[in-house]
């Protein structure tokens, strides 16, 4: 019966591709808002992951999110590295400093400031220069993405407009800095550029105050307990202790919540359902509708009520399938191109999970309402003209 079902469902088939084309639409509105969107708050905490090797962040408690400066005391630091289990412990400075070009041209950077000593912490991939350049005097690094930003604007005695590159100089906070390398980062929610050098030469940059430290990385020793530590270390200094993906969750939640992207997102997703149920459900309920003439033919011929509707099942699984498969393939084609272009776009393996279900309960609701007039259908009316 199973094999008859799909006959029936192929045999016509300009409305088999209605039906196969207005779930394929819903499925790539429904998957590709939801990489989009995934892919937004997943480069929300980029900077996190790119950051070393550390297993706990040190920060204020009311710190909500990676941008937030609230500094800490400098004995912090020396408080930490003293509490049992902690391997290592080294200072960050972060923060918003305007940098000054040669041109003149002025643009506001994120800075960050790593350990002197051991530089750990430091950007991800280098692609001019080395690490260890960080220790020339006034060294700075730039991300690679960033050297078109920060360009001049109009001709010098060192020649017209131009990128950013190694050997600059420039000016941060009117401090005399040198461009001494480059690197990649991890595309980020944030688009300011990102800048490194040493702890010490960041506080300099940095406008005086009493609290200048930002973040410590901390390292935890081999088998000891990172939840421990970190409640260890929140009881010795009164900071918060979190883990990576404990600062990812917080730092996602509050710029999702602060920016608004969260409501947008949800509301073009929910579309893309409503329309899958106004599509494919009436183009599926149609289909039912007008079969029913076959229906009653094998009711006619004793098939049972079970038979019909696992009949009405196989047909609303099959199409849903296809269309999904044909929809979800146009999202991951379409998110190469919006991916090349500089959009955010990350298609988890949950979203397609997600949007399988999603089709699914939208082939559930028409079947639904569909298999109600199946079930009532008399055998006669096969007989009427």
């Amino acid at each position: 019966m199973n094999l008859l079902a799909l006959k029936m469902l192929l045999g016509d088939r300009l409305k088999y591709l209605g039906l196969v084309v207005g779930i394929a639409f819903a499925s790539l509105l429904i998957t590709q808002q939801a990489s989009i969107f995934y892919g937004y708050a997943h480069r929300i905490g980029a900077w996190i992951r790119d950051t070393g090797p550390a297993d706990l962040w040190v920060m204020d408690p009311q710190a909500e999110y990676t941008e937030d400066q609230k500094p800490l005391t400098d004995t912090t630091l020396q408080r930490v590295r003293s509490v049992d289990g902690v391997a290592w412990a080294t200072p960050m400075w972060k923060g918003y400093l305007p940098v000054r070009l040669r041109d003149g041209t002025l643009v506001q950077a994120r800075i960050v400031g790593i350990d002197d000593a051991t530089l750990l912490g430091g950007p991800p991939r280098m692609v001019e220069g080395e690490l260890a350049d960080l220790h020339r005097d006034r060294a700075v690094f730039v991300d690679r993405q960033s050297l078109a930003d920060l360009r001049t604007r109009r001709a010098t005695a060192e020649g017209p407009p131009r990128d950013l590159r190694v050997g600059d100089r420039i000016d941060v906070n009117d401090f005399d800095a040198v461009v001494a390398g480059t690197f990649d980062r991890t595309p980020e929610f944030f688009w300011d550029p990102l800048l490194y050098t040493t702890y010490s030469r960041a506080l300099a940059m940095a406008p005086r105050a009493r609290k200048q430290l930002t973040f410590v990385l901390v390292k935890v020793r081999d088998g000891a307990d990172v939840a421990a530590v970190a409640g260890a270390i929140t009881a010795a200094t009164g900071c918060a202790a979190r883990t990576r993906g404990e600062f990812e969750d917080i730092s996602e939640s509050y710029v999702l919540a602060k920016t608004g992207i969260l409501v947008n997102f949800g509301i073009t997703i929910a579309l893309g359902f409503v329309i899958g149920v106004l599509v494919a459900g009436q183009l599926l309920y149609n289909f039912v509708v007008e079969n029913l003439r076959y229906h009653a033919a094998l009711k006619a011929m004793g098939a049972t009520n079970g038979v019909l509707v696992r009949m009405v099942l196989t047909q609303a699984l099959v199409a849903s399938t296809i269309g999904f498969g044909i929809g979800v393939g146009g999202a991951a084609l379409s998110g190469l191109g919006l991916a090349s272009g500089g959009l955010a776009f990350e298609m988890d393996w949950r979203i397609p999970l997600l949007g399988f279900a999603a089709i699914l309960a939208v082939a559930a609701i028409a079947v639904v309402v569909s298999i109600t007039r199946v079930l009532r259908l008399e055998p006669a009316v096969v007989f009427k003209g």
